[in-house]
């Protein structure tokens, strides 16, 4: 069964599956519904809860173990299984088996980020769909935060005016835990009382809370002012540059790989390529129009600034490398094959 977050708290009234998949890219909707499932869980006596965090080079009979022994404390048991590749690679039939033939008196949680057409064709996740349920979280988009902004002031209850809602989202940028924080702080000084524009400009701070792979991400689908705007909030933030920098060249160096594996043909993934960032569908559309070489070559430069090998401004390389990943500067192309 594949539902919605909407249609979850319905589905956990009418009772418990034995297994449910949980993916998305948000990460406090997702955080909640597992919140849900586990209070349901625990609910029905499921008290004896073993939390799995998948990596690389995880043992998975460590799991098959826990999975196929008894309980010492419980005879109902949660097993929560935290995947943030999305793809358990060799455990894939453990994984599979614990939705199709789960074990006795439990209930199988696994959580992990959004998974793209080919991902959830995959036998694992096939088996959560039709013995299980899979939850899909959908990503909260900026025209549509307002309404979840004012929805979620109903819950907690405040009624809150459009222009007000719309001040929020503005001042959180997406960021949903902000969001539900700022609305907690305003339901506790407002006390029921209607939310107005200056109540919202009083109460709420400028909370948008960025990270570099943000940062990276805005540079590369090649939205320049978001990206200036949050590498100026990372370096308020007292952001150390080092730290800036590797996701900046992370990035980068994700495109040039993917894009030399296109113009080569090959979809072979050595030990070369995996020290980069896989880029999203936005940021790989760009890849044929950027000068990927330039920008290695200035990611190197701003490298050497920082470790005092180079004069320079550490922020005003930062600034320049943001600026040509998003598209803001025209540069000129240089020779060499990392440049193609």
């Amino acid at each position: 069964m594949r539902l919605s977050l909407e249609q979850l708290p319905e589905s956990l009234k009418k009772g418990l599956a034995s297994a449910y998949l949980v993916t998305g890219d948000e990460p406090l909707l997702i955080g909640e519904a597992a919140d849900a499932i586990r209070a349901a869980a625990r609910a029905a006596g499921y008290a004896d809860r073993l939390v799995f965090f998948i990596e690389r080079g995880f043992d998975w009979d460590e799991l098959r173990s826990a999975t196929q022994s008894l309980s010492l404390f419980s005879t109902r048991r949660l097993f929560e299984l935290r995947l943030p590749s999305g793809k358990p690679d060799k455990g894939a039939a453990v994984v599979a088996a614990l939705a199709s033939d789960p074990p006795p008196d439990s209930i199988t949680l696994v959580l992990t980020d959004k998974l793209d057409k080919k991902a959830g064709e995959a036998p694992w996740v096939q088996a959560f769909q039709q013995k299980g349920v899979w939850i899909t979280v959908k990503a909260v988009g900026a025209a549509e935060l307002p309404g979840w902004i004012t929805a979620r002031a109903k819950r907690a209850g405040l009624t809150i005016e459009p222009a007000a809602a719309q001040l929020i989202a503005d001042r959180v940028e997406g960021n949903l835990l902000a969001a539900k924080q700022e609305l907690e702080k305003l339901s506790l000084q407002r006390e029921g009382a209607i939310v107005d524009v200056a109540a919202a400009m009083q109460a709420v701070g400028d909370s948008a809370r960025y990270n570099v792979y943000q940062l990276a991400e805005a540079a590369s689908v090649g939205d320049a002012a978001r990206a200036m705007h949050i590498l100026a909030g990372l370096r308020g933030e007292g952001v150390e540059p080092t730290l800036i920098l590797w996701a900046l060249a992370r990035e980068v160096r994700g495109l040039w790989q993917a894009r030399e594996r296109n113009r080569l043909r090959s979809n072979e993934r050595g030990s070369q390529w995996n020290l980069a960032s896989p880029p999203s569908p936005r940021s790989l559309a760009r890849a044929a129009t950027l000068p990927l070489g330039r920008l290695l070559a200035e990611a190197a430069e701003a490298d050497r600034i920082l470790k005092g090998m180079q004069s320079g401004n550490p922020w005003t390389a930062l600034t320049g490398l943001v600026a040509g990943l998003a598209g803001a500067l025209h540069q000129r192309p240089v020779s060499g094959r990392v440049a193609r």
